[in-house]
């Protein structure tokens, strides 16, 4: 029962900040003129173009997205007008908004939106950028990442950025308490003690939330078993091997190295890197994706160091964790001005004003042109370059396109219902993993 309030008490939360905040939405627009800047991107056919444009993140990746859009409207002649937020809520706003045909012209999507969310009222809801190559440039961008993005030969998005989950630190509190950050599991479960001796209850090693342990136990189960989660739409491990991994979070509690679902829920914050405890390093370390760095050193108050963390070793023998497209930006097919949304697309992807203000607050780009530009000029963030560089080398497993499908990911799916019961004491380890194998099978199974 107590589980159960909290996670409806948690998707009221989130559903009353999205509609309450509305995302923060704005309008940009410049007429060109003789006293304008010349624009590096290609300028605005005849007559006027309007544009809208969404995505979701932190408040670096905000104002580097508006400043960008400022700047192409400013020197093309075109309003723009925008809608972003953090990620809490936004994956239901959108699909509603693509199913009704009211998404934005140009949208940041996942990976798996591409799967999950192509066929609205209307028909097919992402433009083939094939069909708009002559403007966005796809020679820079690898073939195998474009492909990951094709479905029936339809090029539904572009991908900005590869990325993996990997271990960040909060430095300065694992000082405080007189010891190094982990680089083995033995200390990592030995720190949890040391914390709590030496700093207080209230502090701890590292903090996950629902989805971000169950990233974690398929990186420990293939650290341990040298597999991929899925493969050819067939969950590759048993019962017993997730049970064995289940052990291990339930073991991370008890050893006092992460905070239970009740106290990150109490502690009412919408998101980690807006939680105070993470800002005044109260929980010390994250299991996040390379592509959030800056987000979640941003986040920290001053005076604290913030520092990527190796892969824990002592698990098994086998290299853990998977990479993905982080994200990737398409074209609706609602947009009145298509051609028009491929030169703003390929303005902050491609071009070196664009990417320039772009820099990396969507992860290391893979755009060969953007990856020069930021390089030539020192843009590339020395955290998410290390933290990309650490991923790229190390996780060796394959993604499955549904383990990102709403009806586990989102706040009212299987794996937060597995990883909030198993935390509140609700399921044993047996039940917890019976209930995530059905779950995810009956996913495998709609999508066969």
């Amino acid at each position: 029962m107590k589980k159960a309030i909290a996670l409806t008490l948690s998707a009221c939360m989130a559903a009353s900040m999205f509609v309450g905040c509305g995302g923060a939405a704005g309008s940009t627009s410049g007429a060109a003129s003789g006293d304008a800047p010349a624009a590096s991107a290609e300028g605005a056919a005849d007559g006027d173009v309007s544009l809208s444009v969404s995505w979701w993140g932190g408040d670096a990746r905000h104002e580097a997205t508006q400043k960008a859009l400022d700047t192409y409207a400013a020197a093309n002649g075109v309003t723009i007008t925008t809608n972003y937020n953090a990620w809490t809520g936004w994956e239901d706003a959108i699909s509603t908004a693509l199913y009704a045909g009211t998404a934005e012209d140009l949208i940041q999507v996942n990976w798996n939106w591409i799967y999950n969310y192509n066929t609205g009222s209307n028909g097919d809801n992402f433009v083939d950028l094939n069909t708009l190559s002559d403007i966005i440039d796809l020679t820079q961008f690898d073939q195998a990442a474009l492909d990951q993005c094709t479905i029936d030969g339809k090029l539904l998005c572009i991908p900005v950025a590869m990325t993996g989950r990997i271990f960040y630190w909060n430095e300065s509190t694992f000082e405080k308490a007189g010891i190094e950050t982990p680089k083995t599991w033995d200390e990592l479960l030995a720190a949890g003690e040391t914390f709590k001796t030496k700093l207080g209850d209230d502090y701890y090693p590292l903090a996950m939330g629902e989805y971000d342990r169950m990233i974690f136990l398929v990186w420990a189960l293939e650290c341990m078993y040298g597999k991929d989660w899925v493969t050819d739409g067939q969950m590759n491990y048993t019962q017993e091997e997730i049970e064995s991994g289940l052990q291990l979070l339930l073991d991370l509690e008890q050893a006092h190295v992460i905070p239970t679902i009740q106290t990150i829920a109490g502690d009412g914050a919408e998101s980690l890197d807006k939680n105070p405890k993470w800002m005044d390093g109260r929980y010390a370390g994250i299991f996040e994706w390379d592509s959030s760095a800056s987000k979640f050193q941003g986040a920290l108050n001053e005076g604290q160091t913030f520092v990527v963390g190796d892969y824990l070793t002592g698990l098994g023998d086998h290299k853990g964790g998977f990479t993905k497209v982080s994200l990737g930006f398409a074209i609706t097919t609602t947009c009145q001005q298509p051609e028009e949304a491929a030169k703003l697309l390929n303005y902050l992807l491609n071009d070196p004003e664009g990417t320039a203000i772009m820099g990396s607050e969507r992860g290391i780009p893979l755009s060969k042109a953007a990856i020069e530009t930021c390089e030539a000029d020192g843009l590339l963030d020395p955290i998410t370059l290390e933290a990309n560089q650490k991923v790229l080398a190390n996780c060796e497993c394959a993604l499955d396109p549904t383990f990102e499908d709403s009806r586990l990911k989102d706040s009212t799916g299987i794996y937060y219902d597995v990883m909030a019961g198993l935390s509140y004491g609700d399921y044993d380890t047996a039940t917890a993993a019976q209930t995530l194998m059905d779950g995810v099978n009956d996913v495998l199974g709609s999508a066969a």
